[in-house]
């Protein structure tokens, strides 16, 4: 299965923590609590009953099943170290921008009418700080992943394929069958 770009931008994100989570389910399940203000907002963040999370806190569970410590540590993970987050955010979208690496189906028809059939392709590039910009504030407002492969591939096709605007211009750059979706900071 194929991560989402969504999920993507996220761990760029957790790659500036300069702390590593919580390791134990009791730890991870204390600061949910007390980020949340409450067991009854972590048990409903979670998907369990307030009892399960009160017997996470006071040690009376500790392993939780498989599927329960994925949704916890994401949870976690969505709320450890804001403002670390926060200023990784910012560095991208105004001076470092990020960088794709994916494999994925690209084709492209230009203004003149020729095709070029779509064939797989792995390509590695630099987006500047707009896109980086465009693709956090789309995740933060709710954007489906389909809109952020868009803008993902509207920043392809200027950087990779146009060559920053210098060449190609009118290019359509259609971005499919994603395979492989990397972004780092």
């Amino acid at each position: 299965m194929v991560d989402s770009l969504a999920d993507s931008l996220d761990r760029a994100l957790e790659g500036a923590f300069t702390r590593r989570i919580p390791q134990s389910a009791q730890a991870q399940m204390k600061y949910l609590v007390k980020q949340l203000k409450g067991t009854k907002a972590a048990a409903q963040a979670l998907g369990i009953s307030q009892r399960t999370v009160e017997r996470y806190v006071k040690g009376q569970l500790k392993r939780p099943r498989q599927d329960l410590r994925g949704r916890i540590e994401r949870e976690v993970k969505k709320r450890w170290q804001p403002q670390i987050r926060a200023k990784a955010r910012k560095k991208a979208a105004t001076t470092d921008g990020l960088v794709v690496s994916t494999r994925a189906r690209f084709g492209f028809e230009a203004a003149a009418g020729t095709t070029d059939d779509a064939r797989i392709r792995d390509i590695t590039q630099a987006l500047p700080p707009a896109f980086a910009d465009q693709l956090f504030t789309a995740r933060e407002q709710g954007a489906t992943e389909q809109q952020l492969q868009q803008i993902a591939a509207d920043g392809l096709a200027q950087m990779y394929f146009r060559a920053n605007n210098s060449r190609a211009h009118g290019l359509s750059v259609e971005f499919t069958d994603v395979e492989r979706l990397d972004i780092e900071l």
